[in-house]
């Protein structure tokens, strides 16, 4: 099957990690992808084209968008997959440094889903994969800040699936849990560190480690995006990952104090 055959690709957040993995996932698979990085990279990686986009700005996003349509003359795939983290008690973050973060992860994602929707609905067509994660499903101590970021766009998501859905145009989630990146290490702390949390936000901090080591690989992540852009009845929702198909289950069927009572013991704190 040629690049042209299943269509143009855009992935956000393309330089490393889940998004690395996800561009180079969906040009074995057959798409044409264009991929963004905040900061100038090779040209191409892998076969993928790569164009610097911050998410933050609208102009860029736009000249992107622009650049892509010069060069294959449609959009048929976006992974909104750029994103940052934070680490630590809510209370510790001033109300601007929530707003930067809310300024990547969901108002980033509806910028480049609003400048490349024009384009898919003159074509009738094309599908929207928004990177979610598990803590779009359940509370996170100490992860607060980015955990309703990701709840965020779980709702803005399964809003916007309906609206879509009479122009041929899908939105679909892809959930993964911890996974092998250097997502822990570009941790954004927060700005205002107050000592009553010290300890338990390096605890945390330690747990989050551990998981990000012992986690999935990225490929288990983009294994995941390729099938939800392939599937001719796309789901809601795709996990990735044995940890995140166990959370889903465990927030849709158990009832909520023994949620609340297991994530308590997770996170090693009293119950």
């Amino acid at each position: 099957m040629s690049n042209t055959e299943r269509g143009v690709a855009l992935v956000t957040g393309a330089s490393s990690g889940i998004g690395l993995a996800t561009a180079k996932a969906l040009k074995r698979a057959g798409y044409r992808v264009f991929g963004t990085s905040r900061k100038a990279v090779a040209e191409t990686v892998d076969g993928v084209t790569m164009l610097i986009c911050d998410v933050t700005d609208d102009a860029s996003v736009q000249k992107i968008v622009d650049e892509i349509l010069s060069r294959a003359g449609r959009i048929d795939l976006l992974v909104n997959n750029a994103g940052i983290g934070l680490l630590g008690g809510a209370e510790e973050s001033s109300p601007a440094q929530a707003q930067a973060l809310f300024n990547v992860n969901v108002f980033g994602v509806l910028r480049v889903t609003n400048a490349v929707l024009p384009v898919m609905r003159r074509q009738r067509m094309g599908r929207i994969i928004n990177m979610s994660s598990i803590l779009g499903l359940i509370p996170s101590p100490y992860n607060a800040l980015y955990a309703s970021t990701k709840h965020a766009i779980e709702g803005y998501s399964e809003s916007l699936d309906h609206e879509l859905r009479t122009f041929g145009i899908r939105v679909v989630l892809v959930e993964p849990g911890f996974t092998r990146t250097s997502f822990e290490e570009n941790l954004t702390r927060p700005d205002r560190l107050l000592p009553i949390y010290d300890t338990v936000r390096a605890q945390m901090e330690g747990q989050m480690r551990s998981g990000v080591e012992t986690g999935d690989a990225p490929e288990v992540v983009a294994e995941a995006v390729v099938k939800a852009a392939a599937d001719p009845a796309p789901k809601r929702r795709y996990t990735a990952g044995k940890l995140a198909g166990q959370v889903s289950l465990m927030r849709r069927f158990l009832p909520e104090f023994l949620v609340d009572k297991n994530l308590r013991k997770y996170n090693n704190l009293p119950v």
